[in-house]
Order: structure tokens, then C-alpha cells, then sequence
């Protein structure tokens, strides 16, 4: 079993580097790297708030991470069952191939539950590929009825 620990600014450079992984992996390698720094320093600046409204687990690995989950606390007017209105949602949820099929995701997503939980959030949304949708079935998510929409500005 892989242990977790939270992450801290010193990690966003392989928190970013990771969140490339995961996405090379989906879509396909993608040369674009000119969003890196300012994902790095934002991700910098929002790690260094340990009472902040997002977080992010890892796992390390020598010389770096093996692998990360990265989930924030959202806010919107509340209602019946979510009084306070707010949700969680996990993102960049990443392990680098040689380390898969070990537990560090698991391990990195169990820990970032906990999170959610000790800060009172009674709901946690995420998108699940197809690889990772066994981990998180396993880990009591569902899949929901309500389509998902996007406006780009």
C-alpha cells in the first residue's frame, strides 16, 4: 500500500507535470507546454493555504511523484440536502505509467476523501475515464443522470 501525504508548493512543478500525464494519456501526446508556468503558479500560490479550498495528495517515488489527486471545494447557494451549498469536485487525478496497478491512486484519492470529509462536504463530483472509472466505483461513486455543459469565453 502506497502511503499518501498532502502536498505542499515545493510539489506543483510535478503536480503540473503529472496533470501532463494524465492528459497525454487521454488525448493523445500534445507538444503545448505554455500553460505550464502559470499552472504551476497558481497551484503554488493556493498549496500554501492550509485552510485553503483546494488541496492535492501524492505520492512520491524517487526523484519526484509517482502519482496525485487534486480536488477543491466549490460554493453555491444552498438547498434541501447541501444547506451550505457545497460540493467537491476532484480533478488531475494522475500516475505515472510505470507506477499503475500498485495503489498510489488509490491511496492519493482515499486521502483526499478524508479531506472532503473533515471539511463537511457532503457531495464530490469528478469525470471519470474509462481507466479510472473501477477505482472510483470501488470507492462508492456513481454515475450521475445530469448531462454536463461548457460555455468557453
Amino acid at each position: 500500500m502506497s502511503l499518501a501525504r498532502r502536498a505542499t508548493p515545493q510539489d506543483a512543478e510535478e503536480l503540473v507535470r503529472l496533470r501532463k500525464v494524465m492528459h497525454d494519456s487521454h488525448i493523445g501526446p500534445n507538444p503545448d507546454v505554455s500553460w505550464q508556468p502559470a499552472a504551476v503558479d497558481t497551484l503554488r500560490k493556493k498549496l500554501a493555504d492550509p485552510a485553503g479550498d483546494l488541496t492535492a495528495f501524492v505520492v512520491e517515488r524517487p526523484g519526484g511523484l509517482a502519482a496525485c489527486a487534486v480536488g477543491t471545494i466549490e460554493y453555491r447557494l444552498g438547498g434541501p440536502g447541501n444547506p451550505r451549498g457545497t460540493s467537491g469536485y476532484v480533478f488531475s487525478v494522475a500516475t505515472d505509467p510505470d507506477m499503475r496497478r500498485r495503489g498510489c491512486s488509490r491511496a492519493c484519492m482515499e486521502a483526499l476523501l478524508a479531506w472532503f470529509r473533515e471539511r463537511g462536504v457532503p457531495k464530490i463530483d469528478l469525470r471519470a475515464s474509462s481507466e479510472g472509472e473501477p477505482l472510483y466505483t470501488s470507492l462508492g461513486f456513481v454515475r450521475t443522470p445530469d448531462p454536463a455543459m461548457r460555455l468557453t469565453l
